[in-house]
Order: structure tokens, then C-alpha cells, then sequence
């Protein structure tokens, strides 16, 4: 239920069984996608998009033959058109249907994020403390797989991403964090105009209902609950006492006034649930009229008049269907979905798209390109005390909890764990936080693949303003195949630099005092690892993704070549088409994406409706005595 079992603890006719967690098949040419499962026999190619989901080949020749709708069938028409019910798709669809004269259309490639609507009987995505179980599980997850990273002993690396209504907020670790200010500022003069903190930070506001209560950093009354965590944890204390230790501040709130620092951090949890997009903002608008939602939809292209957008296509039960959108279409399936299905539509590079036949529609070589994520790895230390939850994730103690949350939302499992943490400088002169920490009283290995083994506490650490970009091309004309994904980790010298420093610092802060009474011996990178040549390799073999793609529709001035976007989210040169995830951040921010692609969503939303936009002039900004200094 926690962090790292190999099998999970499911209830099914009455008693606990054990089944398998995680599925992966790897078949020739990578080609995953949703299949059914269904009782009976096996069902055809044209009936796999009908049930709960699982890996299997499928042939361009099967995806040709999917049934396609008859003359006399009537086209639906909405006023908008969204693809992608996840951290961004859910905001639109609810903000856009408060207005009862729009309609809208929510297609989601994923199923619903509640079987038969019950919270408890789809407890992995709901359990906070079981969000491990669907990194690892393809019925919630599109299962991407990286090239082989030159600079990372020729790895591949595994990126899940969410395929569910809620998207990755359904599968995330629900840290709630913002970036720092200057990340929007830095926006602006990208290229992205009207996306300067003073402009962002009421959109932040407005989305969020914190805990805590409302000031002039945080929203008291919107639909996304956020709150600390609540297990005062021993080994929660002790890194932020040995964070002031080591010499950095304490900040009271890492998304307000000051996000330099060590402190406790906010989630996207309520009452002991995850709180992901599809509770804060979908399920609250599913009554309303106005608003249709549909799952399992594989939207294969977008329909054009001309150069206007005018509705999409998309594959359900194996059947192809059309929809119409007399006002727009409105792309939201993330950092990897959008550029693919831009270019299946015949966006992109010109010359690209030409060589796998695609006709043409807008040359923008931005597509997929400019790709940034945030890589981590784990400093690791064996606890000398049996506080850790490393008891917690063996079977009875799995039980135990799980049945604590079953019947009362609380205990263990109402939490992610990952409740305190912190933002650091690397190195003098560095105007704002570049390395982020995210400390867990337990170890995850692997993406919690590999079963812990030890009592020991970890850190996860990384750079947050990486200088290596990365891309991503079709790698056919079938809307079924994963695209190529190349995010060139590592290929700049700054990026090893600050690798090394992130190891450095974070021995630095676990050999303070606060941790005397806790620390074993070191388990990761482990003592021989000393020099900088070693602690290069220890970052080569095991660094990982942070999940946080983005960047690839990159936002921009009309004159920047490599943008997609304009600062209104539209497709540049096209009519009636925005897109609006990660993908249109100008640069990555530094902290986690699930907040800021919500204010995105926010401040999109009524930018379409056509209202003023919210602004708040002057608000103060933590700024270090001296950049002199390191800390």
C-alpha cells in the first residue's frame, strides 16, 4: 500500500487475495496500447477499446479496419471540444460550462477514476499512500518509454503518465507546489505576455481552497483542496531541523512569500483522499447539462476547414466517430499526447511530417520539440531506529491500513508521505532556488518496483532549471503507436555539475545533528562513493524522472520560431485551436507541474470566455540577503 510491495493487497468477494501490480510486455516495434478485458473469449481488434485496459500489438492494418460511421449518422456539435480530462481538461471543462449557453465535450482516453463510483473500490488511485501501485499499472497509464540515454549508460527510461479522468493528478504524489515567482516573470520575457507572476498568482488563488485559510498567497475558496500533512513524523523534524542546521531557513510556506528554504509542504489531499482534478473540478460540473464527458476515447486527429479547427475524430468501442466544434477545439492531453496529435493532424515540421505522408496543414517545427523535465535521484540512509515505513509495507501491516482507510479515511494510508521538503541554492550568485527536495521517512526504488529491504529514509533531489532539451517525433501514422521520446538527458556540463552538487549538499544536511539519533550507514550512493568521477556515475545509473515533461507546444511571440502557441494558448496560424497542458510552458518551472498546469487552466479559461484578467500588482517576494553565499 505504501511504497514498495511487489504485490498488492486487493479486496475482491469478500476476503484479501494477492495479485500481481504491475504489467509490462515488451513486443516488437514498442507498440503498446489499451486492450480490453473482458470474460468470455477473446474479444476482436474492433471491441478493444470497450473495457478496463491492458497491453497488446496492434497492426496499422487493425487500426484501418476500425469501423467508421455511416452516412446517415448524425455528426454531434458542442461549443468546444477537449481532449484530455486531466490536470487541464478538467479545469476547462468546468469552467467553461459555467456559462449555460456553451456546451462542451470532455474525450478521455482513459476510463473514469471511481469503478461503479466508489472511491474505495478503486483505492490505488484514491489511497494517497497507494500511489505507487499505478506508476506501475497500465490501466491507468500510458506507459511511455524514453530512448536509450547516451549520457545515462545508454538507460531507457520508464515515464509513466496518467491515462484516467484526472490524469496525472490521479496518479501523482500530490505535492502541491507552484514554482517560484521569477519562473513567470522569466515567462514573460519568453515571449509569453500577460504570464508575469503578478498575472499568474491570482489564477493560483482562485483555483486553490487551502487549510490553512486564504491570504494574499493562497485561495480560501476554490474547488482544489489543499492541505499538510499530519502524521508528525520524527523524521519529518529532523530534516528540516537539519536543514536550518546545514545553514538554509526555515519558510512557513513554500508556495507564498518565500519558497527558499526547508519546511512542510502542501498536497492535494482532502479528508484523507487524493484530490485530483477529476474530485476538484469534473465530478462537481458531471450534472450539469451542458457538459458531456466520455472515456475510452482515443482521439486519432484533429478536422479542419481551411485553416479553421472544426471538430475531431476519435476511435470508442472500435468505432470510429466525428464530433463537431462550432467555437473551438482545445487540446489538453499533456506534454506527450498534444505534439503527437498535433502532428498526426498535420502540424509540425513541414518536412517530418512529408516523410510519413502526413498532408500538411501548419509548418510549426516547435512541435514536440524543446522538450524539459525534471531528473532526481535518491540520497538514501539506513535509520537505526524501527520508525520508517518499512514495517508498514509488509502484508498484515498492509492490511491493517488499508482497512483503516477503507472504513475511515485515515491512519497510513490517507497520506503520501512525502510531507516536508525543501528549495536550495546550488551555488553563489544563483538569483532563486534550483534544487528541490522532496524527503520521504521510507524509500521508493525503482518507481517502487524493487521491494525495500532495510529501515532507511531517502531524499529525493534534483535540479529544477535543467540546460539539456529534448524532442519528440511520430514514429508512424498509426494514432496507436507510443511516439519517439528523446529527452537527452545529462548533455550539458552545468547539468552534471549540479548532479554532483545535489549528492554533496544532500550528504551535507543528513549528517547534521538533527539525524544523530536516526543514522545508519549510508545506502545510496553508499560510503565508497567519494570522488566526483564516482559521484558521476552513481547520477548516470541512477537517476530518474521526476514525471514532470513539459514544454513541448511551447508558448511564445509569433516571431519566436521554435513557438506553437501564441499568449492566448492558440495555435499559431491556425483559427479555432488552443492547446492548453504542460506543453505550452515556455520553460519547465521550478517545483512540481500539477499546480501551475491548473492556474494555466484557470487563467485560460477566462481568457476563452473573454474576461478580465485577474492581476495583483506588487506582491513581495522573498529575495536572499546576499547572493554572495551559497546559503
Amino acid at each position: 500500500i505504501l511504497t514498495g510491495a511487489q504485490r498488492a493487497v486487493t479486496w475482491r468477494q469478500g476476503r484479501f487475495i494477492r495479485d500481481c501490480r504491475c504489467f509490462f510486455t515488451s513486443v516488437p516495434e514498442c507498440r503498446f496500447v489499451p486492450k480490453t478485458r473482458k470474460m468470455g473469449p477473446p474479444s476482436s481488434p474492433s471491441s478493444s477499446f470497450s473495457s478496463h485496459y491492458r497491453c497488446f500489438t496492434v497492426s496499422s492494418s487493425q487500426w484501418s479496419s476500425a469501423s467508421s460511421p455511416t452516412a446517415d449518422q448524425k455528426t454531434p456539435s458542442y461549443s468546444y471540444v477537449i481532449i484530455g480530462a486531466g490536470s487541464a481538461g478538467c479545469v476547462l471543462a468546468n469552467r467553461l460550462t459555467e456559462d449555460a449557453q456553451e456546451s462542451a465535450l470532455l474525450l478521455e482516453a482513459g476510463p473514469k477514476d471511481r469503478w461503479l463510483g466508489s472511491l474505495r473500490l478503486s483505492w490505488k488511485i484514491h489511497m494517497p499512500a497507494a500511489l505507487i501501485y499505478n506508476l506501475c499499472d497500465d490501466k491507468y497509464n500510458w506507459f511511455y518509454h524514453t530512448l536509450p540515454q547516451a549520457n545515462m549508460d545508454n538507460r531507457v527510461m520508464y515515464w509513466p503518465r496518467g491515462r484516467v479522468w484526472g490524469g496525472s493528478s490521479s496518479l501523482n504524489a500530490m505535492v502541491y507546489i507552484r514554482g517560484h515567482a521569477e519562473d513567470y516573470n522569466r515567462w514573460q520575457r519568453e515571449g509569453a505576455d500577460g504570464w508575469d507572476y503578478e498575472h499568474c498568482l491570482p489564477y493560483f488563488r482562485k483555483a486553490q481552497c487551502h487549510e490553512l485559510g486564504e491570504n494574499r498567497y493562497r485561495g480560501g475558496s476554490g474547488p482544489l483542496q489543499v492541505s499538510r500533512g499530519k502524521t508528525n513524523h520524527p523524521l519529518h523534524k529532523a530534516f528540516i531541523e537539519a536543514g536550518r542546521q546545514a545553514g538554509y531557513p526555515f519558510t512557513d510556506d513554500m508556495n507564498g512569500y518565500q519558497q527558499e528554504g526547508v519546511g512542510w509542504m502542501d498536497m492535494t489531499i482532502y479528508k484523507g483522499k487524493r484530490w485530483s482534478t477529476a474530485s476538484a473540478y469534473l465530478r462537481p460540473a458531471l450534472g450539469r447539462p451542458n457538459l458531456k464527458a466520455e472515456v475510452r476515447c482515443l482521439t486519432t486527429k484533429i478536422l479542419f476547414d481551411g485553416n479553421r479547427a472544426v471538430g475531431v475524430e476519435y476511435i470508442q468501442n472500435g468505432q470510429k466517430k466525428k464530433v463537431f466544434a462550432e467555437k473551438e477545439v482545445i487540446v489538453s492531453g499533456g506534454a506527450i499526447n498534444s505534439p503527437q496529435l498535433l502532428m498526426l493532424s498535420g502540424i509540425g515540421n513541414a518536412d517530418d511530417l512529408k516523410q510519413l505522408g502526413i498532408p500538411v496543414i501548419q509548418h510549426l517545427p516547435g512541435v514536440g520539440n524543446n522538450l524539459q523535465d525534471h531528473l532526481e535521484l535518491y540520497v538514501q540512509q539506513q535509520c537505526t531506529q524501527p520508525i520508517t515505513l518499512y514495517k508498514a509495507q509488509k502484508p498484515f501491516h498492509m492490511v491493517k491500513i488499508g482497512l483503516e482507510w477503507l472504513t475511515m479515511f485515515t491512519g497510513y494510508g490517507a497520506t503520501a508521505h512525502m510531507e516536508s521538503g525543501g528549495f536550495i541554492r546550488s551555488r553563489p550568485k544563483v538569483a532563486h532556488p534550483d534544487i528541490q527536495f522532496h524527503f520521504l521517512p521510507s524509500q521508493v526504488i525503482d518507481h517502487g518496483r524493487v521491494t525495500p529491504k532495510i529501515e532507511a529514509y531517502q531524499v529525493h533531489v534534483g535540479p529544477m532549471r535543467s540546460t539539456s532539451t529534448g524532442w519528440l517525433k511520430l514514429k508512424s501514422t498509426n494514432p496507436l503507436d507510443h511516439p519517439i521520446i528523446q529527452p537527452n538527458y545529462l548533455t550539458t556540463d552545468i547539468d552534471v555539475w549540479e548532479f554532483r552538487q545535489c549528492v554533496k549538499l544532500s550528504r551535507e544536511i543528513f549528517a547534521q545533528k538533527a539525524f544523530d539519533p536516526f543514522r545508519g550507514p549510508e545506502a545510496l550512493p553508499g560510503p565508497q562513493v567519494q570522488s566526483d568521477a564516482d559521484i558521476d556515475a552513481f547520477v548516470r545509473q541512477k537517476a530518474d524522472t521526476a514525471y514532470h515533461p513539459s514544454c513541448t507546444c511551447k508558448m511564445g511571440s509569433p516571431s519566436d520560431p521554435m513557438a506553437v502557441v501564441d499568449s492566448n494558448a492558440r495555435v499559431l496560424g491556425l483559427e479555432k485551436l488552443r492547446v492548453i497542458d504542460a506543453s505550452i510552458m515556455p520553460s519547465i518551472v521550478s517545483g512540481n507541474l500539477n499546480a501551475p498546469t491548473i492556474m494555466m487552466a484557470e487563467k485560460t479559461a477566462d481568457i476563452i470566455r473573454g474576461r478580465p484578467a485577474l492581476v495583483d500588482s506588487g506582491v513581495p517576494v522573498y529575495q536572499p540577503p546576499t547572493l554572495d553565499t551559497q546559503r
